[in-house]
């Protein structure tokens, strides 16, 4: 039975005083291996579709296993299933939502658990004759 609350730290980020019967509940099950991501239907609506590409492409989905996957697959049959309707159910959409939100898919659902993705900006050429503020911005910044 799972207790309430925020999901607890993985044994490896807890810090302090640890029983050793605390570090022995835990089981780790090792795997091995890359996980193939199932495609995308073509059948799904293109929102549908766009969102569920996009978490290949988001730092998070490092972490998933099949089962997250396949749990995505079951998000975006659900949010093509809700966009064919002429009047969208907002329950529908709230239940989407948590779903989505299971799968950090948001920052502030990446935040709750701690994961803070920093991407780095591709490098942006700037035509001569423009002020470039970013260049600015680090000057004043130190």
């Amino acid at each position: 039975m799972g207790t309430r609350g925020p999901v607890p730290k993985r044994t490896s980020q807890r810090h302090g005083h640890m029983s050793e019967a605390d570090r022995d509940a835990v089981d780790k099950v090792p795997a091995t291996g890359a996980v193939s991501v199932p495609a995308a239907d073509k059948k799904w609506h293109p929102v549908a579709r766009d969102w569920y590409v996009s978490l290949g492409e988001s730092a998070q989905s490092r972490y998933y296993e099949p089962s997250d996957w396949q749990a995505a697959r079951m998000v975006a049959f659900e949010i093509s299933r809700m966009l064919s309707f002429e009047v969208p159910s907002p329950t529908m959409f709230k239940a989407i939502w948590s779903a989505m939100d299971a799968l950090l898919t948001t920052e502030g659902s990446r935040r709750r658990v701690k994961i803070e993705i920093e991407r780095a900006q591709a490098s942006r050429e700037v035509p001569d004759g423009v002020a470039d503020f970013a260049k600015y911005a680090d000057r004043l910044s130190g």
